[in-house]
């Protein structure tokens, strides 16, 4: 079982069974406790008579049964380092001695070298190896008035888009002025003039109209 998620485990305490670095006393204290206790005899001897004459006096021995845990936490911390515990469900705890495994002669002849890796002579097939190449695109011809490719670097017309026209862009002259005025058209001007001059004389025709006493004839 492992730890609750989201907490961090005990230092020293990988998985509940796997228990490292047991000098620690927090470390100690529930490894001894799930080791479980231990049954001990516990022999009292009483004399009864006087203590004068002690061949006379009668001896009583007296046997209880005591618990003690397995291993206390002082002596889990004072295991040597080549010792360890197996504690496995549905069998008793096994203290017994640490497997070296470089160490031990018997263990050292099942170490094989590792294997050389080898690299294949031929290559695995596909299915794109064996297919022809495609034939390479035709050469655009170059027209006479036409020049290199140096005009056009990025090869804009050779994308083949829509929205591109491969006819040449005329080229206009350089503006000697760009804070000159735009020339304009003498008629564009007469004509406001003129339209201000017939509604002038319309309302000067409508006043006269309206004054009996101006003799105009209207």
């Amino acid at each position: 079982q492992m730890a609750e998620p989201g907490r961090q485990p005990a230092p020293g305490i990988v998985l509940h069974g796997l228990h490292l670095g047991r000098g620690a006393e927090r470390v100690a204290d529930p490894l001894g406790g799930a080791l479980g206790p231990a049954t001990e005899m516990k022999a009292m001897k009483n004399y009864a008579g006087s203590r004068l004459s002690p061949w006379l006096g009668h001896l009583m021995v007296s046997r209880s049964e005591t618990a003690r845990p397995l291993l206390t936490p002082g002596e889990i911390m004072q295991l040597p380092p080549t010792d360890e515990i197996v504690m496995m469900s549905g069998v008793h705890p096994i203290r017994t001695k640490k497997a070296r495994y470089y160490e031990d002669a018997r263990l050292q002849e099942r170490i094989l070298p590792p294997p050389k890796p080898a690299r294949p002579k031929e290559g695995r097939s596909d299915d794109w190896s064996s297919r022809p190449l495609p034939p390479p695109p035709p050469a655009r011809a170059v027209r006479g008035g036409e020049e290199a490719d140096d005009e056009d670097p990025k090869n804009a017309d050779r994308r083949l888009q829509p929205e591109l026209n491969p006819e040449t862009v005329e080229k206009k002259e350089p503006i000697d002025n760009e804070f000159a005025l735009d020339p304009t058209d003498e008629l564009e001007e007469d004509a406001p003039r003129i339209g201000r001059m017939n509604d002038l004389m319309q309302g000067l025709a409508r006043q006269a109209s309206l004054d009996p006493g101006d003799d105009l004839g209207l």
